[in-house]
């Protein structure tokens, strides 16, 4: 048994106010009986009895429950068709003109005896008299019985005129300068036969392309045009050569017939 003092020390530290013991300690101070009866009637005070509920009170006033709601297939579908979504109007977009890349070439015309030739530069440079070309076109000169030292119209047509500017420089454009250009110098020199020397010279003065090699056009503004592979192509494939002078024996009578009339 702890003293007296000591106990309410603990009593006082824990926060406890009033403390009886079960049974009469010794040596302890006298119990206060008002404390003793205060406990007594708390510990016999009668407990509130549950009031009772009953099936009607219940039925009376039911518990709402929050309701649900649950998506119906279709459902979304019927209300956009009920109460449809205004579009906007679609902006006709015109198409925007893309103008095609200009083509690069390099042509000299020139004349032998009463043929004109627009003759494709392989090199973009004027002919010198040591490139194997220009010793390539003077030997086809003399096989077509035409004097072997060409004469120079102007200057070499290039293509694209302009490096920068906004002008159309497309092909349909480059066709219509060479043929203008061509058809001026045959004005002031006319000609029986104008022979078209590689792909540029075909496809921009004749309208013609990789499969009017070795054939005559009539082309209008130019007359009489013979279409033959390119200097280059010649030298790079001489098997051409036999299909070229096969058709040469065609075509020179062009050339020819006034000589022998």
């Amino acid at each position: 048994m702890i003293p007296e003092q000591r106990r309410r020390a603990y009593l006082d530290a824990m926060q406890v106010a009033t403390w009886l013991p079960r049974t009469e300690l010794p040596f302890a101070a006298a119990s206060r009986l008002e404390l003793l009866e205060l406990q007594q009637e708390e510990a016999f005070e009668p407990v509130p009895e549950p009031v009772a509920v009953t099936p009607a009170a219940v039925r009376e006033a039911p518990a709402e429950r929050p309701k649900i709601e649950i998506p119906r297939p279709g459902a979304q579908s019927r209300q956009a068709v009920v109460e449809p979504v205004a579009e906007p109007e679609p902006v006709e977009e015109k198409p925007a003109r893309v103008s095609a890349p200009p083509p690069r070439f390099s042509l000299q015309l020139l004349r032998a005896g009463d043929c004109a030739l627009l003759v494709e530069l392989p090199t973009g440079q004027p002919f010198q008299s040591r490139d194997p070309a220009y010793i390539l076109l003077k030997d086809l000169l003399r096989a077509a019985g035409l004097p072997d030292s060409p004469q120079l119209l102007g200057e070499p047509v290039r293509w694209p005129l302009l490096v920068r500017g906004n002008m159309d420089q497309g092909p349909q454009a480059a066709l219509e300068f060479v043929q203008s250009f061509v058809a001026a110098r045959l004005e002031e020199q006319p000609s029986t036969c104008l022979w078209l020397v590689g792909l540029p010279a075909i496809r921009f003065a004749g309208e013609g392309d990789e499969h009017s090699y070795n054939r005559e056009l009539q082309v209008e503004g130019l007359g009489a045009c013979w279409a033959m592979p390119g200097l280059e192509l010649l030298m790079e494939e001489p098997a051409r050569k036999r299909e070229l002078w096969q058709a040469m024996r065609r075509v020179r009578q062009r050339w020819s017939a006034p000589a022998h009339s």
